[in-house]
C-alpha cells in the first residue's frame, strides 16, 4: 500500500499596515508633493529675474535648532514607552510639545523680523512672498503636529500609551520626525536658493 503524502502549503501572510498608518502615510506624501511644487515655482520664479534678495532671519537657525531638539525628545518618548518608562515617556512628550511651541514662537518673530527688512508678504517682490507661504504652510502643519501630540499626552496621562499600545504614539513620532526633515530641507532650500 502506498502512503499518500500530501503536500499542504501555508497560507501566506499578507502584507499588511495599520490602516490609520497607511492612511498618515498617503497624507504625509501628498504633504511633499505640496512642498514640492512650491520648491519648483519659486526656483521657475527666481529663474525671471527681478528677484529681491534678502539675509534670511537669524531665528530659523534657532527654530531650526529647536526643530531637531524636538525630534531627540519625540525618540526618547517613543524609546521610554518601549521599555514602559511611564515617567521618561510623559518627559519626552511634554518636552517635545514645548519645543514645538517654540520653533512657532521662533517663526513668528523670524517674520516680524522680515517685515523689519521691508521683505513684506505683499506689495513688494514676489520672493518675500515665497518666504511667508513656505514657512506659514509649514508652520500649518506644525500646528496639525501639536494637536496630534496634545491627543498623545492625554493617552499618556490616562496610561493608555505603553509597551503593548504604541500604534498612536509610533505615527505621533512619524508624523513629527516627518515635520523636522520637511523643515530642514525647506531652511536648506532657502538658504541655497536665494
Amino acid at each position: 500500500m502506498a502512503a499518500e503524502i500530501r503536500i499542504v502549503e501555508e497560507a501566506k501572510r499578507p502584507l499588511a499596515m495599520n490602516p490609520k498608518k497607511f492612511a498618515l502615510w498617503l497624507f504625509m506624501v501628498s504633504v511633499i508633493m505640496v512642498f514640492a511644487g512650491l520648491t519648483s515655482a519659486y526656483l521657475v520664479r527666481r529663474g525671471e529675474g527681478d528677484w529681491f534678495l534678502f539675509e534670511l532671519p537669524q531665528l530659523f537657525w534657532i527654530t531650526t535648532g529647536l526643530i531637531i531638539a524636538s525630534s531627540i525628545s519625540m525618540v526618547y518618548a517613543l524609546s521610554s514607552a518601549k521599555k514602559d518608562n511611564l515617567e521618561g515617556l510623559k518627559i519626552g512628550i511634554v518636552t517635545t510639545f514645548v519645543l514645538g511651541v517654540g520653533f512657532l514662537i521662533g517663526q513668528w518673530y523670524a517674520w516680524a523680523d522680515l517685515v523689519a527688512i521691508n521683505a513684506h508678504f505683499t506689495g513688494g517682490n514676489v520672493s518675500s512672498s515665497f518666504i511667508y507661504v513656505l514657512t506659514g504652510f509649514h508652520g500649518l502643519h506644525i500646528v496639525s503636529g501639536l494637536v496630534f501630540l496634545i491627543i498623545v499626552m492625554v493617552s499618556t496621562f490616562t496610561f493608555k500609551v505603553h509597551s503593548r499600545n504604541l500604534n498612536q504614539l509610533e505615527m505621533c513620532a512619524t508624523y513629527w520626525h516627518f515635520l523636522g526633515v520637511l523643515w530642514l530641507y525647506l531652511f536648506v532650500f532657502l538658504l541655497l536658493n536665494r
